[in-house]
């Protein structure tokens, strides 16, 4: 058995400054890297026994054996380090980046008259290289465009000063197409060359306004020289870069340089948006997968996804927008949480790119996993209607009458989310006369629970009731008599708004119309109306029959639901013959029958 890890011993010897902190294991394995401002208020607070974790840290907690840390300038810096550990030692307990891809990257080649194409791979020779571009259809369009705006060679030859002098090359096939100017002959100079890559640096970052501007006062200036040809060229170059633009900008140019973020979380998941904005144009975009280790809160996980975004795209903007205030004291960094204009519109862009990537990975995930599915979906049912535990088994009852006559109660049954047939039951309502709903709602829950206790079934988490107070005021009714009203959720539901009710309550609890809880809930009930329709239809629809051979004298109620039970309908009783009809009724009664289904062929 392991010594109990001495805590105070170690707190001692950690200083009040910004850090990074790691545990070990009893194994000496790393399982938990964190960064904190002060780190031994940090790390203290792990063993305060004041301060509330969840069930997930003290595990964490539980398993320490040893603590390092390394101390750092700012926080920061601590940021940067503890996101660079992770990546490195993968600790069991710290939230996992699930980005597996390798994103492509557009470089602008470290040599004479220099190259321009994409790659995965990062090689440090003085290469300039622009993105990762996380869709590639988009960094194909941008390349697509630079080769129509901007002919640039495509060859690996070596075009040096003095090969070039020397005319060790010739022209070949892309200067004949006009992709190509040349430059291996002199057709094209160095310095015409190096404003091409200087445009296409531009529109790689997206400064596209600049470069418009120059073209426009160019065209003016050749048009003005009678040179048409040239103004030719620069118009379609500038429609080229326009149309580009146009299709780009989503908000005001003024936007100049800033980074956005947004999270949308699960229970176990968490995924965060970026999008990188430049002159109003976003350049960059990429969305992540978090699977959480200890219960992290958005904050927590939006900060981790922030450095490795920053990181990743080398990104120095001074702005970044998000959608609640992150703890950094950051003097190179203004955090914005916008509430109106075009910042708000960005920051609502990245939202719906974050809830579209959750939908379809969570939608991924359930259809390979469906138990997946069932447990998010009874544990946001958890959440949303303040229980204490999974409702893996609702009950939702529902009556049904015809002018105060033949009234019943359905009780359908949901097992983990889904209807669970062979446990629906129909009740013919024994002590209730006329129209009165709350006393036909009390007497059902009091026989369904009541033959439940009897038999020692176990009984539902959940029960939802068809109406509004007064029938949810008569179910409760009848748990209280029963002693079980503490141990069940119990719910009403309004048809009119959709409103729900728990007992005692004096207002009405609304769930977004979109909600999954709703929507079961919503299901349950219609189920339930069904099923007790179909059923009082039926009992409705024998009762009707009943009534119209009592109007033949010498039938009485108990002999017309003789005839109707041995000949199945009032048709083949119209078509039997007397002897048909003896088999059931005495000979009078026979009589009786056939006499008034046949008294005008009789007559």
């Amino acid at each position: 058995m392991s010594e109990k890890f001495d805590y105070r011993e170690a707190l001692k010897n950690i200083p009040h400054k910004p850090g990074v902190y790691q545990y070990w294991d009893e194994e000496k394995e790393l399982i938990y890297i964190g960064k904190a401002k002060d780190l031994r208020n940090r790390v203290g607070s792990y063993f305060n026994k004041d301060t509330h974790i969840n069930a997930k840290t003290r595990v964490l907690v539980s398993k320490i054996r040893n603590i390092t840390f390394t101390i750092v300038d700012t926080e920061v810096d601590a940021w940067l380090l503890e996101n660079s550990m992770i990546k490195k030692h993968q600790p069991k307990y710290n939230v996992m980046l699930k980005d597996d891809k390798t994103y492509p990257w557009v470089i602008i080649k470290n040599e004479n008259f220099p190259r321009i194409f994409w790659t995965r791979r990062i090689v440090k020779d003085g290469s300039k290289y622009l993105g990762p571009y996380a869709s590639v259809s988009m960094m194909h369009n941008i390349l697509g465009l630079i080769k129509e705006t901007y002919p640039l060679r495509t060859c690996n030859l070596a075009l040096t000063r003095e090969n070039i002098d020397k005319g060790k090359f010739k022209v070949c096939l892309e200067y004949q197409l006009g992709n190509c100017k040349g430059p291996c002959q002199n057709y094209q100079t160095e310095t015409d060359y190096d404003n091409s890559i200087a445009d296409i640096t531009d529109i790689l970052n997206g400064k596209i306004g600049a470069i418009l501007r120059r073209l426009k006062s160019e065209m003016e200036a050749a048009v003005g020289e009678y040179n048409y040809e040239l103004a030719h060229r620069l118009k379609r170059k500038f429609d080229l870069l326009e149309n580009y633009q146009s299709k780009s900008t989503i908000v005001n140019s003024s936007i100049t340089d800033v980074d956005v973020f947004n999270i949308a979380s699960e229970e176990k998941l968490a995924f965060v948006n970026y999008l990188k904005v430049m002159n109003g144009t976003i350049i960059q975009t990429q969305t992540i997968e978090l699977k959480k280790r200890l219960d992290e809160s958005d904050e927590e996980l939006l900060t981790l996804a922030i450095v490795e975004f920053r990181s990743r795209y080398n990104s120095t903007s001074k702005e970044v927008i998000v959608p609640f205030d992150i703890d950094l004291e950051d003097s190179s960094i203004k955090f914005t949480v916008p509430k109106l204009g075009e910042k708000k519109k960005l920051l609502d862009l990245s939202q719906k790119n974050v809830q579209y990537f959750k939908k379809e990975k969570i939608d991924q995930y359930e259809k390979l996993n469906p138990e997946i599915r069932t447990e998010r979906l009874l544990t946001q049912m958890m959440k949303d209607l303040r229980m204490n535990q999974l409702p893996r088994h609702i009950e939702c009852f529902d009556n049904s009458n015809f002018q105060g006559k033949y009234p019943v109660s359905a009780i359908v049954v949901f097992r983990d989310g889904k209807p669970f047939k062979k446990d629906y039951r129909h009740f013919h309502v024994k002590t209730v006369e006329g129209p009165n709903d709350f006393a036909t709602m009390e007497e059902a829950v009091h026989r369904r629970y009541r033959r439940m206790l009897d038999e020692g079934t176990e009984l539902p988490q959940l029960i939802i009731i068809d109406g509004g107070k007064g029938q949810l005021s008569s179910a409760m009714h009848s748990l209280k008599l029963l002693g079980i009203d503490k141990q069940v959720t119990v719910i009403g539901i309004a048809k009119r708004l959709e409103e729900l009710y728990y007992p005692n309550d004096q207002y009405p609890m609304y769930l977004d119309k979109k909600s999954e809880t709703l929507k079961v809930i919503q299901y349950l009930r219609d189920e339930a109306h069904r099923f007790g329709i179909t059923f009082h239809r039926k009992i409705r629809d024998k009762g009707t029959l009943a009534t119209e051979l009592e109007l033949i004298e010498g039938v009485g109620r108990t002999t017309a639901e003789k005839l109707l039970k041995y000949f199945k309908s009032v048709k083949k009783i119209r078509e039997a013959s007397e002897e048909l009809l003896l088999e059931v009724v005495n000979l009078k009664q026979a009589k009786a029958i056939w006499g008034y289904f046949n008294r005008e062929e009789v007559s």
